[in-house]
């Protein structure tokens, strides 16, 4: 099965994004500000079914 350019990169994005909305989360909680902990966790849980949209319309290209 071969995969496309696109969702390879779209992929590579949303993993970017999910690395860098960790690493402020944990920096947010270590300086005490924990509205921005919610906010960066919650943008964190939002990318995960994004994620598995673009797995399951990559995986149907052919």
């Amino acid at each position: 099965m071969k995969r496309s350019w696109r969702g390879v990169l779209l992929m590579c994005l949303v993993l970017f994004l999910n690395i860098v909305f960790t690493q402020k989360a944990i920096h947010q909680y270590y300086y005490e500000h924990y509205v921005a902990t919610i906010v960066y966790a919650a943008l964190n849980v939002i990318l995960f079914p994004i994620a598995v949209w673009l797995y399951r319309v990559e995986r149907k290209v052919r």
